[in-house]
């Protein structure tokens, strides 16, 4: 567990919630953000709050818990989704009222990094933690991942420009940076001349080649892109004494599954030193993973069945129960959306269901999910106005010190009042 400073806050901007943030704060206000980076800013400072509302009308917080565990008891099948943007405490809570009322669970990570994170869970790829590749990391790939927009102090905290245990000479003499990406990002540009443009849909075909070029064989690809330089990336990758992949969605939804990945990984570490670290986006998602995991043995995707003649909860796991078929198929009939906005993340022929029934939504912030809910429960800001811990990109547990007192209860108090009134 990371150690706690007084001094400092942590940022829930993003996965890396880094841990050195200056905040000032007059009369339980916050007046200016150091050190943070616009998306960290953004989240502390908080654009817009929302308004406690039932059927669109403004009322009391206590009417909205009423109202929500109302429609939760009169379900039969609903839908509890979200808990990335909340704390390893709301996370833990929030399985246990799927227990209770037989509810599917389900997170962002069932349709983005959640095969990398399981295979992870389950030591099927070797990985590290930020920390060992500030300290030790002499060859660092991008592959489909832009920290450069989606996790802006990436490079500059933990990865290419800071001196490390074993990196004291810096960037440009310590650390080889490559990108492997669609396009030329921001990242790519960093990269220079070890940026290696593939095809959308053909990561798994290149994989296979440096698979070849490693074992000594010549590696061919369909694709535009010289022998040459295939041999030039696997002898890069070969030659590494720490190796990480960064892996963002463009490698992950490029694969029908993650078998080219493992089978990468174990091949470089026959002659090298690699890790995978996924770019997992919310800043506790891997959190919730983490915590499902521990409870039912599953990262997502879980469906909690009261058997009422044994007294248990019997526990159903499979693509059947993720969000995106719940909600295509019209088979919930409430949903809870927690500290997510489905309405602007997936395909909207998906979220019209969430139309169609009974919607609480639990967010500090205005949405467009909020905009269509039936019950609105404005929650603080996890880490800047309540306590509690999260999970770090890397399986590191972080701990908050709050630095001002929300008006709102804590996504954990929430969902405790509601579970009172089932």
């Amino acid at each position: 567990m990371i150690p706690l400073n007084e001094n400092y806050h942590v940022c829930p901007g993003c996965s890396l919630l880094c841990d050195d943030i200056e905040i000032k704060v007059e009369d339980n206000r916050i007046t200016q953000v150091n050190t943070a980076c616009i998306k960290g800013v953004s989240r502390i400072k908080k654009d817009s709050d929302s308004i406690c509302r039932v059927d669109g009308k403004e009322e009391s917080v206590d009417k909205a818990i009423n109202r929500a565990a109302h429609i939760l008891k009169n379900s039969t099948n609903p839908l509890i989704f979200g808990l990335g943007n909340s704390t390893n405490e709301a996370q833990i809570k929030a399985i246990e009222m799927a227990k209770k009322t037989g509810a599917i669970l389900d997170d962002t990570s069932s349709f983005c990094q959640g095969p990398i994170l399981k295979a992870i869970f389950e030591d099927r790829i070797k990985t590290c933690t930020l920390d060992d590749v500030r300290n030790h990391a002499d060859v660092i790939v991008y592959w489909g991942a832009d920290p450069a927009n989606s996790h802006p102090r990436h490079n500059s905290k933990f990865a290419y420009y800071p001196r490390g245990k074993e990196r004291q000479r810096g960037w440009d003499v310590d650390r080889k940076a490559i990108a492997v990406d669609v396009r030329m990002s921001h990242t790519a540009i960093l990269c220079g001349d070890n940026f290696y443009a593939v095809p959308a849909g053909k990561d798994e075909e290149l994989i296979e080649a440096i698979i070849s070029a490693i074992a000594g064989k010549v590696p061919k690809v369909s694709f535009d892109m010289d022998t040459k330089r295939i041999l030039q990336l696997a002898n890069a990758l070969k030659k590494a004494k720490f190796g990480v992949i960064f892996a963002g969605l463009g490698l992950v939804y490029s694969l029908n599954d993650i078998e080219p990945i493992i089978k990468l990984i174990s091949k470089l570490n026959e002659t090298s030193n690699f890790h995978l670290l996924p770019m997992v986006g919310h800043y506790n998602m891997r959190g919730f993973n983490e915590n499902l995991f521990t409870e039912t043995g599953y990262i997502n995707r879980v469906k909690f069945e009261i058997n009422e003649n044994m007294n248990d909860v019997i526990v159903r796991h499979g693509p059947e129960y993720s969000v995106i078929e719940q909600l295509r198929n019209k088979k919930v009939d409430s949903a809870m959306i927690i500290g997510s906005d489905p309405l602007i993340s997936m395909p909207g022929f998906v979220a019209e269901h969430l139309k169609n029934i009974p919607l609480i939504v639990i967010d500090p912030c205005e949405t467009l999910t909020t905009k269509i809910a039936d019950v609105v429960i404005p929650s603080a800001i996890s880490s800047i106005e309540c306590s509690g811990s999260a999970i770090r990109m890397d399986g590191e547990n972080v701990q908050f010190n709050p630095a001002v007192s929300g008006n709102s209860l804590c996504d954990e108090q929430i969902i405790e009042r509601i579970m009172e009134e089932l």
